[in-house]
């Protein structure tokens, strides 16, 4: 049993490890499931779950196995003198090096935070080799109303699916079930529909004069100039407008970097802009 046990333990650490790396670089699960990524056959998702069952194998083997070598284990905490002591130098030093990883984790304290930086970096790089979606979960919208928010005419937008040989698609199938029947990603259904968008939309899109009430999708990994670029803003008004309210920005900056140095959420600089541009209304 100890040998098994042992094995199993050692094992599922290898395989938990493997997975930690792979959910470590994985893409957000927006653009994920929009580019329809997949690891080894594998999607974000079912890395996830396997990562999961893994992490509960090893909790358990650990617990069986601190039964099974409970005496040497409590050997470590003896002193010299045989005295069962919990705060053994060795046990007071393996929590002090938790505590500063915690800790130095919840206040962003370098090499914690350089390590979660490095893997939104990685995540925010992949945002833009497999590209956004037009917004959240936009694979699991059905094909009318992916139509009807994209500004989509309907009908031409399954005549473009069926001359690609995608047939049949009903107006209430999702993005995501279409893509999974034809083995394409949900991206790839709209890179085919996309020129089905109407005359209004068009315009809509030219103009870009209407800031958002809500976020859109990767607007944190959006420069302050892409930004007004956008959504046709003067930027040295907008960046005047944020220095009153005591907001540190660039240019260059994305919406997460300046919340991280003004100590805010990237939702905080969404609403100091969109207040900028309405007013206090």
């Amino acid at each position: 049993m100890r040998k098994i046990t042992s094995m199993t333990l050692f094992i599922s650490f290898f395989f938990l490890f493997l997975t930690s790396i792979i959910l470590y670089i994985v893409p957000q699960g927006r653009v994920a499931y929009w580019a329809d990524w997949t690891l080894w056959g594998l999607s974000k998702s079912e890395w996830g779950n396997l990562h999961i069952n893994l992490g509960f194998l090893f909790l358990f083997a650990g617990i069986l196995h601190m039964y099974l070598n409970w005496r040497p284990i409590t050997a470590y905490m003896k002193n010299r003198a045989r005295e069962l002591k919990i705060l053994t130098p060795a046990f007071n030093i393996a929590l002090l090096i938790t505590v500063i990883v915690g800790l130095g984790t919840y206040f962003e304290i370098p090499p914690m935070s350089s390590v979660i930086s490095l893997g939104e970096a990685i995540k925010d790089s992949a945002a833009k080799k497999y590209g956004e979606p037009p917004y959240g979960h936009a694979e699991l919208s059905s094909l009318k109303l992916f139509a009807k928010k994209q500004d989509l005419d309907l009908n031409l937008a399954i005549d473009l699916l069926s001359k690609k040989g995608l047939t049949p698609v009903k107006s209430s199938d999702t993005l995501a079930d279409i893509a999974a029947a034809h083995k394409l990603s949900p991206q790839d259904i709209y890179n085919v529909i996309k020129l089905a968008a109407t005359d209004d939309g068009k315009d809509e899109k030219d103009e870009k004069t209407t800031f958002p009430d809500s976020p859109m999708a990767g607007f944190g990994n959006m420069t302050l100039a892409e930004i007004c670029a956008e959504y046709s803003l003067v930027f040295p008004e907008i960046r005047r407008g944020l220095k009153e309210k005591d907001m540190d920005a660039d240019a260059a900056m994305t919406v997460k970097e300046i919340g991280t140095v003004n100590g805010i959420e990237p939702m905080a600089v969404f609403e100091t802009i969109h207040s900028l541009v309405y007013g206090d209304k």
